[in-house]
C-alpha cells in the first residue's frame, strides 16, 4: 500500500467528511490519494493560516475532529497563526505537513534549509501543540497517525502536527509491514474526586452569596446538557465566559452576563461582590479576570476546577481550592452531592437582578450615537431580535468581537464563536467557512471589520467557489479602531498606521462584492437598519452587509486607566470599568465597601 493511500484510508476510518489545505510539491502525494479515494473532501483554501482556523470551527460545530493538510516551506509557515489560535482555545485537530525528502532531513539537519523548501517545521511548532511529530519509515505510519489523534483528543484537547516527508508519502509498503498501533489505557477520574467536591459542597452550603463562572472547558468536555440541571440545582447565580457564550440561554434568570476587563458592568458587579466564586473550565485569562488577581472577588473564597494543572497552578496562592478533573466528571459528581444541597440564596439573587435591572447591557451613556454614525452596541442589540433560531455567528475581532460579545444573547440552539486565546485580525472569514462545511454548507452569520477582512479577504474565493451562504457584515470605521482608541489614550490621538491618513486604507466592499458575484447592502443609519435587516436575513447565499460607524467610537464599558488631574494613573478593580459612575453610586452597590483606587479616582 502507498502510504498516502494509507492516510487517505485514515481519514476515512475516522469518519472525515473535510479536510482545509493547499497543494504544492510536498503534499502532492496525500492530495492524490485523497481526491482519488473519494470519501473525504478537501476544500482548497488560498492561505495555510485560513485552513487552520477553519479547522477549528469545523469541530466547534460538528464535534468531528479534521485536518489541515500542508505543503512544505512556506505552506507550513503560513499555518501557525491558525495552529496557535487553536493550542489557544484548546480546539483538537489534525495538521499533516509534506517536507523534503527524508535524506535531506540528516543530509541537511545541522544547516538552516533541507533540500529544496525544506525545514524544521515539527520542532517550530513544538511548544504550540501537543504533539509534533514526523514520520521517518513508512512502517510507522499507523502508529503515528492513531497517536496524534488520541493525543488530539485526550485530556485538554489541542492541535497535533505530523510532518511527513514526500518521498515517505509516496513509499509503498506490505500492509502487513505497518506497525499496529497500541492505543493506551484510557484515564480514569482521580479517587479524590468525591472528596474534593465534598469539600466544594460544604464551601458552597456556608456562601451566602455564591457565584458558577461557566467555561468553555464544559463545552469541550461534552456536559453543556448539565449546565441547566445544574443551576436549578443550586440555585445560585452564574456567569459565563467568552468562549463559553453559547452553552446556555443568555436570558437564564440565573445567568447575569459575561464578566471581564471587557465586561458587562452588572456580572462585574456580581463577580466582584460574591463570596464564593466556583469556576468550571476556564483558564482564568486576564480579560476575564483583570490586570490583579488578587482583586479579583477580593471578599470571597475561589475555587477552580480545570483539566490542566498549569493552569490551576499560575494564581494558585489566590484559590482556596484547585481541582485537577474533566469539568463532566466534576459536574456529575457536584450534581449527585447537591441533590439535597438546602441552601437558600435568594437573598442574593435579588441583589443580582437589581443590578441587572439597573445596569443593561446596551444604554444612551455608555453607547450613544455620533455625528451622524450608528453606534455598534444598539446594532448588536437591534440585530438581536433578527437572530434565526438556529443562528450561527462567527465573529472577527475589533467592534465585531467586543460588542458582539458585550451585547449579543443567545438562545438554546444558536453558536457564537471567536477567537478568544489568540484573538488574531483575519479569523472571522475563515471560521465561518469552517463553520458553513461543519453544517453541509450552512448559513453562518459572519461579523467582521473592515481592518480584519484584509487580513484574509482572500478567502472571498472560497465562499464564492462554494457558494456558502455566508452572510459577511463588515464594520466599516476606516482601519483599526481598537488601536486608535489606544493611541488616543497613549499618544494624545497620534495616529500611526491605523486609518487612511495615516497609512491603512481599505477597499470599497460593495464594489469587491460586485466582482465576486455577491449580493451587497449599506447600512448607514437605523432606518437603513429596519430596511436592509429584513432583506439580509432573507438572502440565499453569499451577502455582504456592509455597516458604517464612527471612526472615533469607543469600546465600553472597559477597565481601564484612571487619569488624575496631577497626571497620575490608578488602575482601577474590576467592578469600576469606564465611563466611570458617580463614587457614591459604586460605594453602594459594593457589598465590602469601595476600594481604596476607586475611592481616589476623580469621576
Amino acid at each position: 500500500m502507498k502510504i498516502s493511500d494509507y492516510i487517505a484510508n485514515f481519514l476515512e476510518e475516522k469518519g472525515i467528511k473535510h479536510v482545509f489545505g493547499i497543494i504544492g510539491a510536498g503534499n502532492a502525494h496525500i492530495f492524490d490519494s485523497i481526491f482519488s479515494k473519494g470519501y473525504t473532501e478537501i476544500v482548497c483554501v488560498h492561505h495555510e493560516q485560513a485552513a487552520c482556523m477553519a479547522m477549528q470551527t469545523y469541530y466547534r460545530l460538528a464535534g468531528k475532529v479534521t485536518a489541515a493538510v500542508l505543503t512544505t516551506g512556506a505552506g507550513s509557515t503560513n499555518a501557525t497563526t491558525g495552529v496557535v489560535g487553536a493550542w489557544a482555545d484548546s480546539i483538537p485537530g489534525i495538521v499533516i505537513s509534506g517536507n523534503e525528502n527524508s535524506k535531506f532531513i540528516d543530509l541537511h539537519k545541522d544547516v538552516r534549509m533541507w533540500g529544496v523548501q525544506g525545514y524544521d517545521s515539527s520542532l517550530m511548532v513544538e511548544k504550540v501543540t501537543k504533539y509534533a511529530g514526523r514520520v521517518l519509515q513508512p512502517k510507522d505510519i499507523s502508529v503515528e497517525l492513531n497517536k496524534a489523534w488520541d493525543i488530539a483528543i485526550e485530556g485538554r484537547p489541542g492541535p497535533v502536527w505530523l510532518d511527513v516527508p514526500m518521498n515517505i508519502q509516496s513509499s509503498v509498503i506490505d500492509e502487513k509491514d505497518i506497525l499496529p498501533y497500541e492505543k493506551p489505557a484510557a484515564a480514569t477520574p482521580a479517587p479524590s474526586l468525591p472528596e474534593q467536591v465534598g469539600s466544594i459542597v460544604a464551601d458552597l452550603k456556608a456562601a451566602k452569596r455564591p457565584v458558577l463562572w461557566l467555561g468553555h472547558g464544559i463545552r469541550l468536555a461534552d456536559a453543556v446538557d448539565q449546565i441547566q440541571p445544574l443551576l436549578e440545582q443550586l440555585g445560585s447565580p452564574a456567569l459565563v465566559t467568552w468562549a463559553g457564550i453559547d452553552m446556555v440561554d443568555s436570558e437564564h434568570p440565573l445567568v447575569y452576563g459575561r464578566a471581564g476587563t471587557y465586561g458587562q458592568r452588572c456580572a462585574n458587579f456580581v463577580v466582584q461582590n460574591c463570596d464564593y466564586l466556583l469556576c468550571v473550565g476556564t483558564r482564568m485569562a486576564i480579560p476575564q479576570i483583570g490586570y490583579e488577581i488578587t482583586e479579583l472577588a477580593r471578599h470571597a473564597q475561589i475555587a477552580v476546577v480545570d483539566i490542566d494543572d498549569h493552569e490551576l497552578a499560575k494564581y494558585a496562592s489566590r484559590y482556596k481550592t484547585t481541582v485537577v478533573a474533566d469539568a463532566k466528571d466534576f459536574i456529575t459528581e457536584l450534581l449527585a452531592q447537591t441533590k439535597d444541597i438546602g441552601a437558600d440564596y435568594s437573598e442574593w439573587v435579588a441583589t443580582c437582578n437589581k443590578y441587572r435591572e439597573d445596569f443593561p447591557w446596551v444604554n444612551p451613556f455608555d453607547h450613544p450615537d455620533k455625528d451622524g454614525f450608528i453606534n455598534s452596541y444598539p446594532f448588536m442589540e437591534k440585530l438581536n431580535a433578527h437572530l434565526k433560531d438556529d443562528q450561527i455567528i462567527v465573529t472577527d475581532m475589533g467592534t465585531a468581537l467586543l460588542s458582539g460579545h458585550q451585547v449579543l444573547r443567545l438562545k438554546k440552539g444558536q453558536r457564537l464563536m471567536t477567537s478568544t486565546g489568540l484573538g488574531e485580525m483575519g479569523y472571522g472569514l475563515p471560521a465561518a467557512i469552517g463553520a458553513s462545511f461543519a453544517t453541509n454548507h450552512g448559513e453562518v452569520m459572519c461579523l467582521n471589520c473592515d481592518g480584519g477582512m484584509m487580513m484574509n479577504l482572500q478567502e472571498l474565493q472560497v465562499m464564492a467557489h462554494h457558494n456558502l451562504p455566508i452572510k459577511l457584515f463588515i464594520f466599516n470605521n476606516d482601519g483599526y479602531l481598537m488601536i486608535k482608541n489606544t493611541q488616543k489614550a497613549l499618544f494624545n490621538g497620534r495616529a500611526a498606521g491605523t486609518d487612511q491618513k495615516s497609512g491603512v486604507s481599505c477597499p470599497d466592499f460593495s464594489a469587491l462584492a460586485d466582482a465576486f458575484k455577491f449580493k451587497s447592502f449599506r447600512i448607514r443609519t437605523w432606518e437603513d437598519f429596519d430596511e436592509v435587516l429584513p432583506q439580509v436575513q432573507a438572502h440565499n447565499g453569499p451577502v455582504i452587509c456592509e455597516v458604517f460607524t464612527h471612526p472615533h467610537q469607543t469600546f465600553v464599558p472597559k477597565l481601564s486607566l484612571a487619569i488624575q488631574k496631577d497626571g497620575t494613573l490608578i488602575s482601577p478593580p474590576l467592578e469600576d470599568l469606564s465611563p466611570f459612575i458617580p463614587r457614591e453610586q459604586l460605594k453602594d452597590i459594593m457589598l465590602g465597601g469601595l476600594h481604596p483606587k476607586s475611592a481616589a479616582i476623580e469621576a
